[in-house]
């Protein structure tokens, strides 16, 4: 994996991190403010929430580059695979 690809893997994975972190302690506001959506968070805490998003990006991130640089998943050998038998 060269380094342009995993910086892409990376902001993937962060990005799908983050829209699964998002609803985690969202609670309504009791009385919300005129003019504010009722649906809106009363405290989003999203400092925390990217924070968390990025350990748990850091991490699936490290076992999806360990998973393309060893010999336990070779996506060569799928690709040869699914191409069928040569010619």
């Amino acid at each position: 994996m060269g380094w342009a690809t995993g910086i892409a893997v990376y902001i993937l994975v962060w990005w799908v991190s983050l829209f699964t972190v998002l609803p985690f302690g969202a609670n309504r506001s009791v009385d919300p403010l005129p003019g504010t959506v009722e649906s809106a968070p009363d405290n989003p805490r999203l400092l925390l929430k990217f924070a968390i998003t990025t350990g748990i990006a850091t991490v699936l991130w490290l076992i999806i580059y360990t998973l393309v640089k060893s010999d336990l998943l070779s996506f060569r050998d799928m690709a040869r695979h699914l191409a069928g038998p040569e010619s």
